[in-house]
């Protein structure tokens, strides 16, 4: 009897444990439950991807992303993927609700068990996704509680398959590795259906420790726990015996990931980052993968950044030697400290350049040490190779040639050299081995961008000598004075106003009176020069700043200032006589769409680095092509195919006779004028030097029919180039151009401007030749608007001198146009 009642109330008692158990767990469930995050937000999960740059060619160049993944869907993972996985994370997987209570229990009886070691988890794949995408990392029991609710929903909402996609790609895998594909790629340089068994075994391995199972770090350790892996799936019925021993017995080989097709464009990829971070945010630019196609050509930019850099290269030697990269005092601990000095500035400029120690300092030659790459890191220096290393002076000027080594470096002097072969000439006798030039970094700086004329495409972008050295882009950052180059704009208000190439205008001192207690303003023309009675085309190829500034006054600041407006040179910019000589500030960038919008006849464009940006989908979400393509899509079902043809519906947005003749007379610039060195290419560049005050900036600007290139040459804060003829737009940046157009048009026939229909080509005597002068009809040489307008001084210039009108006493007459002509 008494062991009834015992038996009776110990049945009471557990019934009464199980009730209350269960309402605690019950009561637990509930609370836990209410807040959580809605884990169906899974169905709609992307993971976050890399943005890719693509150059024109196809080619990588650059990537942008805060976690390196590749997404790869769960079909498409081998099979023995995913049970490696499985056995080494989560046995019973494809059999619990969500949490494995088998495991937990295993787990709690280990850790009481073995109290001094690390504790085991339990956490399985579903719980695992439920962490990493719905909570935190919080090593608390209230967020174990939570995982273990959202694991059980989870499992009820989606397939295990799709449980096993969400952990794979989100996984994290050591090194900066999301997901199993990336770290294929980057621990073996492999796709996933291309790994080994022992391969796959060890990825599997790395969820549990990623620093800890490093096979360069830890390789026994790592080595391990791959072998426990392989174990796992041989007890679990995945692998036989005999593949687990041939797996065991495989050395890992850790591979680099191979070399991709990289184009190298660093001022142009961060161009594109930026203008993509304005435009999508940061979000989509480092997580939504984006596929963006840039129009960077890299043949092209490779020509433009080696131009900039000879012609910084070429500024800098002529203004002298600035003295030694850095100084060793101690020649006794020269190795550490050349070390030192490259890690603390590391140098930048052509791959072939290096730092050298002067070890020795002789009448015409120097020791050098510390040359990677040469027999004992030696090398010499000969005095012919350092005959131009003048000591530099203020202003841009140099001293006295250097006599010997003594006057341009000493012992411990560390400078920057160029490994060569013979000294410059056509007859020279090459120098010994190991024989090096004395190079030096350039504290000048530059742009340059190239440009498809018709469509705005920018094909290249060079922002300055290094991206190492400075992100900042002079190409499309600085704000600077265009100076003369600014003057075509002048010259097409003219041209609107009435003026023709064939007007002559006064060359002669001038002084304007602003008034309101302001100092009168009296410009000059470089030289200090004055023509006289000048053709209007003499004084744009010549740059007459005294003839600009008189027409500028004649149509009106507004007028110039509207023009300026339309060709995207500035937004704003006050009605000031002083802006007629490009006294406003501008970007190269903004100058370089200008004066494609000149040459391509006043078709409205915009400078744009990128074609085409797609989703992670590959759907279109940006494309920059202007002009429609007919044939371009699906033809018709049974109809005959047609080629492909650009149809541009764009009209001028300016008269565009008065843009060609423009134009035309900036072809003068290019053979007779500012930039007629220029002539010796061959084909026709309607171009501007540009020069401002103190020859603080030097520009460029030239285009042809197809490509349209800019170019600036100046200090980061503003100061004099020089003085000189070489120190300006025609000596620093016409060469630059050049180097870069006997580059990108090599076999390439010229290609003639298009001119407007209606104007009026006449031959006439100029300056000794014959030349085609272009007019607007009735007003040619001959006509009643040519006598009437440039004879009586009545017309639109009236005030200024032009033609047989009122001239200066004393200054001489410009011979009469008279010709025959041809309408086009």
């Amino acid at each position: 009897m008494k062991v009834l009642n015992l038996l009776k109330i110990l049945l009471a008692f557990t019934t009464a444990v199980l009730i209350v158990g269960t309402g605690t767990v019950a009561g637990l469930f509930w609370h836990f439950s209410h807040g959580l995050p809605d884990h169906k937000q899974l169905a709609d999960y992307q993971p976050a991807t890399s943005s890719r740059l693509y150059a024109a060619d196809g080619r990588l160049l650059a990537e942008y992303a805060k976690e390196k993944r590749v997404f790869v869907p769960v079909a498409a993972m081998p099979k023995r993927v995913l049970e490696a996985f499985v056995a080494a994370e989560d046995q019973r997987f494809f059999t619990h609700p969500g949490v494995d209570f088998v495991g937990i229990v295993r787990a709690v009886v280990a850790n009481v068990a073995n109290p001094g070691k690390r504790p085991e988890g339990a956490s399985g794949i579903t719980q695992q996704v439920a962490k990493n995408f719905l909570l935190t990392n919080q090593a608390t029991l209230a967020r174990k509680i939570r995982e273990a609710i959202l694991a059980f929903r989870i499992e009820e909402t989606y397939s295990k398959e799709r449980i096993l996609e969400l952990y794979l790609n989100e996984i994290y895998l050591g090194s900066g590795n999301y997901g199993v594909a990336q770290a294929a790629i980057n621990y073996f340089d492999r796709s996933l259906d291309e790994l080994s068994l022992s391969e796959i075994a060890y990825l599997a391995a790395l969820p549990k420790a990623p620093n800890r199972y490093n096979i360069n770090r830890n390789e026994k350790e790592a080595y391990a726990r791959r072998d426990y892996v392989l174990g796992r799936m041989r007890d679990d019925g995945y692998i036989t015996q005999a593949e687990m021993d041939q797996a065991r017995a495989e050395k890992l080989q850790y591979r680099r990931r191979g070399a991709t097709e990289v184009a190298t464009a660093d001022f142009f990829a961060e161009e594109v980052r930026r203008n993509l971070l304005a435009a999508y945010g940061e979000k989509a630019l480092y997580e939504s993968g984006l596929t963006v196609s840039t129009t960077l050509d890299p043949a092209i930019q490779a020509v433009a950044d080696n131009a900039l850099r000879d012609g910084l290269i070429t500024y800098d030697r002529r203004h002298g030697w600035r003295g030694a990269y850095a100084k060793i005092p101690d020649m006794s601990v020269w190795e550490e400290e050349l070390a030192r000095i490259a890690q603390r500035r590391p140098l930048t400029g052509p791959p072939t350049w290096q730092l050298a120690v002067v070890s020795k300092v002789e009448p015409q030659s120097v020791s050098l040490v510390g040359l990677p790459g040469t027999e004992g890191g030696e090398g010499t220096l000969p005095f012919a190779e350092m005959t131009w290393a003048a000591p530099t002076l203020p202003e841009q000027r140099v001293g006295a040639p250097p006599r010997s080594p003594r006057d341009v470096v000493s012992v411990g002097d560390v400078i920057v050299v160029e490994k060569v072969e013979k000294p410059a000439g056509a007859n020279a006798k090459p120098y010994p081995p190991r024989t090096y030039a004395l190079r030096q970094v350039p504290n000048v700086e530059g742009g340059v961008v190239v440009m498809d004329t018709q469509t705005g495409r920018v094909l290249a972008l060079s922002g300055g000598w290094s991206y190492g050295r400075s992100q900042f882009n002079r190409a499309v950052q600085a704000a600077r004075q265009p100076g003369s180059s600014f003057k075509p704009f002048v010259y097409l208000a003219a041209m609107d106003a009435g003026f023709s190439p064939a007007s002559v205008v006064l060359d002669a001192p001038f002084s304007y009176d602003p008034g309101y207690g302001q100092p009168v303003w009296s410009p000059k023309n470089y030289g200090g020069d004055y023509l006289g009675p000048t053709t209007v085309r003499r004084g744009l190829e010549l740059s007459r700043n005294l003839m600009t500034v008189r027409m500028a006054q004649q149509v009106g600041m507004k007028n110039v200032v509207q023009v300026a407006k339309e060709f995207g040179v500035v937004d704003q910019m006050g009605a000031y006589l002083p802006m007629s000589l490009g006294a406003g500030e501008t970007t190269l960038l903004r100058m370089t769409m200008a004066y494609a919008m000149l040459a391509n006849g006043a078709l409205e464009i915009t400078p744009s680095l990128v074609d085409r940006v797609q989703d992670r989908n590959g759907k279109t979400v940006y494309r920059h092509e202007p002009r429609a393509c007919r044939g371009c899509g699906e033809q018709p079902a049974g109809s005959r195919p047609a080629a492909p043809e650009i149809v541009d519906s764009r009209k001028p947005f300016h008269d565009p006779a008065s843009v060609y003749q423009v134009v035309h007379m900036m072809q003068g610039v290019t053979t007779r004028g500012t930039a007629g060195r220029l002539a010796a290419l061959g084909r026709p560049i309607a171009g501007k030097t540009g020069t401002t005050n103190d020859a603080r900036d030097n520009w460029f600007l030239g285009s042809t029919p197809d490509i349209t290139v800019g170019i600036y040459i100046g200090f980061d804060e503003p100061r004099t180039l020089g003085s000189g003829n070489q120190e300006t737009g025609g000596g620093n940046a016409v060469p630059i151009y050049e180097q870069i157009a006997k580059q990108i048009f090599k076999d390439k026939a010229p290609t003639p401007f298009r001119i407007p229909p209606g104007l009026r080509m006449v031959k006439y005597t100029y300056e000794g030749g014959t030349i085609d002068e272009v007019f607007k009809p009735g007003t040619e040489p001959g006509s009643d608007g040519f006598n009437q307008s440039l004879l009586d001084g009545s017309g639109p210039w009236s005030g200024i001198d032009a033609g047989g009108g009122p001239q200066q006493a004393g200054s001489p007459r410009r011979p009469g146009l008279t010709g025959t002509g041809e309408t086009y």
